[in-house]
């Protein structure tokens, strides 16, 4: 094998993904000495797996621990035990070295385009760091991949010599969508990356990022809670709670039947668009929510 990662598809019956009872624990310490006395399960033994060219819709309230799932495959947090297996290779167990080439291949998309970016940095730095960093380009080769990046996330190649403050929210959101395309990747966690957004902008950059999948051939994880966006944007769903995957499958199939009650729950909680009828709450689902 060689050192660098192919951008090869993987076979047609091998994911390029594949999440195995991956748990994600943080301790809880008190005392004086700051022993150990319980752990936070925020992720709690979940597997799940999404083909080449897939979106994966994972759904739930805050706190159920999305966000921590979606860092904990990127190794931006630890995990406590498990298997992610990209490509056929143990994320958890690759050296520091091999997991910097990974980085190319596997990247994300913050939910809060402010925080994500650097204030101090001109856009043009700020997307173009990491190919600098991975080698890609320099010099002159370096300002027009920055500058036909940002044009294809419709933004004008002269952004990049403004800095983040200048820029709404949602071209900042395009920034750091141009930023996670930047080193070419095939894979892309989405967190949540229109809920700081304004409701008038928000297609947009959906409608942008499933684009960008049909012409980069993406497999993208996307995290939300709003169930009309997973509907417009997934393939499949898998439904979290509590640190765990209570339902999933295909999209249709766990809209219209879902069989969890949380599910339910989630479902019967989207806002009804006609004024007329009435948002009607499955008393069984709510008991489900409070006790699953």
């Amino acid at each position: 094998m060689t050192a660098e990662l192919s951008h090869a598809r993987s076979p047609a019956d091998e994911p390029i993904l594949r999440v195995e009872h991956v748990r994600t624990y943080f301790p809880i310490r008190s005392g004086l000495m700051q022993r150990t006395t319980g752990w936070v399960k925020a992720v709690d033994d979940v597997s799940f797996q999404i083909a080449e060219g897939e979106t994966l819709g994972l759904v739930g309230e805050s706190g159920c621990g999305k966000t921590t799932l979606g860092r904990t495959i990127l190794r931006l947090i630890p995990a406590t035990s498990g298997r992610i297996l990209f490509r056929g290779e143990d994320v958890l167990a690759m050296s520091s070295g091999r997991l910097k080439r990974l980085r190319r291949e596997m990247q994300i998309v913050f939910q809060d385009p402010d925080g994500s970016l650097n204030p101090r940095l001109r856009v043009g730095t700020i997307v173009g760091e990491p190919i600098k960093v991975h080698g890609l380009a320099t010099g002159d080769a370096l300002r027009r991949r920055v500058g036909s990046l940002l044009e294809r996330c419709g933004l004008s190649p002269s952004a990049a010599e403004r800095y983040p403050h200048e820029f709404s929210g949602g071209q900042r959101q395009r920034i750091g969508i141009a930023r996670a395309l930047a080193v070419e990747p095939t894979f892309i966690v989405c967190d949540e990356p229109t809920s700081a957004l304004d409701v008038s902008i928000q297609s947009s950059i959906l409608n942008l990022l499933r684009d960008l999948q049909d012409e980069f051939s993406l497999s993208l994880l996307f995290i939300s809670h709003d169930m009309a966006v997973v509907h417009h944007m997934c393939d499949r769903i898998a439904v979290m709670y509590g640190g765990e995957i209570v339902e999933q499958g295909e999209r249709d199939e766990v809209l219209r039947r879902p069989t969890h009650t949380y599910t339910k729950a989630l479902l019967s909680a989207v806002p009804e668009a006609d004024p007329r009828k009435k948002n009607r709450r499955s008393p069984d689902a709510e008991v489900g929510a409070a006790t699953a």
